[in-house]
């Protein structure tokens, strides 16, 4: 089991600090990480905690999943790797487009 673990059904109101607090009982927390929208700048509702040893986030899992955190039975489970992004490049569009250049018209 790896040591970074997702945490899901987080009250919109939980904090970095709540979260770390939360998993301190089970060991060591590394990081604790509420992912935040960056167009509203509010919670996405979950987030991620690293511990740091992978039986600390074993034992976690086994006691705070279902727990209650801000009003809120959170779902604690192992972090599943990032799966790579596609280029979301907005620039490379090419041509004139639009006919909007000079030239003559006879």
């Amino acid at each position: 089991m790896a040591s970074k673990l997702f945490v899901g059904s987080l009250a919109y109101t939980a904090t970095d600090d709540d979260l770390s607090a939360f998993f301190a009982p089970a060991g060591t927390v590394v990081s604790a990480k509420v992912i935040i929208d960056r167009d509203t700048n509010r919670s996405k509702g979950f987030g991620f905690v690293e511990m740091s040893s992978d039986e600390e986030a074993k034992v976690a899992v086994d006691t705070l999943n279902g727990k209650e955190l801000n009003g809120r039975a959170v779902a604690v489970s192992e972090a599943r790797p990032q799966a790579p992004r596609e280029n979301r490049s907005f620039g490379g569009g090419g041509g004139n487009g639009g006919g909007f250049g000079g030239g003559n018209r006879y």
